[in-house]
């Protein structure tokens, strides 16, 4: 099958779209049209702003004596970084960690980070919450099918715990 935008290589992706109508519509699109939507395939590459902003910083960086350094598990390079912006792997942040605290100065202005952090929920405020959904889900289920002496139990619960 052709492709629908270009009518000249046939179609590798089919795009199904389906409107608040309910209009189901598909589209078939070769390689080339779909990467030129953002769609990705085996042949196209992610567009990745934060990657290539990365990647000019880092090859901005001087080469300095932990250029030729391998991570010992995947056997990484710092060139290998330079040129993906991705690492390898998890052991990777430690055999380039100097070079790392470089990029994140430049890119940052520290290496170390100042702003809020993260507070995971206290595990019985998240406990309440679970209990309180599920409650809510059953009150519904009870409405529905018209028990509407269980819903009233229900809804007593629902009031005493919030």
């Amino acid at each position: 099958m052709l492709c629908d935008s270009c009518k000249e290589r046939d179609s590798v992706v089919t795009l199904t779209r389906s409107s608040a109508d309910g209009v189901v519509t598909e589209e078939h699109l070769c390689e080339k049209c779909a990467g030129e939507r953002g769609i990705e395939t085996h042949l196209t590459q992610p567009k990745q702003p934060l990657t290539d902003f990365i990647q000019s910083l880092h090859k901005q960086l001087p080469a300095s004596q932990h250029d030729n350094a391998r991570c010992s598990f995947c056997s990484g390079t710092l060139r290998d970084f330079r040129n993906s912006g991705r690492l390898g792997c998890p052991y990777c942040y430690s055999t380039f960690e100097a070079s790392l605290r470089d990029l994140l100065r430049r890119v940052h202005g520290n290496s170390k980070h100042l702003g809020k952090r993260y507070q995971a929920p206290q595990p019985a405020l998240a406990e309440g919450a679970t209990v309180l959904a599920e409650l809510r889900g059953r009150l519904r289920r009870a409405v529905e099918q018209e028990l509407f002496e269980e819903a009233a139990r229900l809804r007593d619960q629902i009031k005493v715990l919030e």
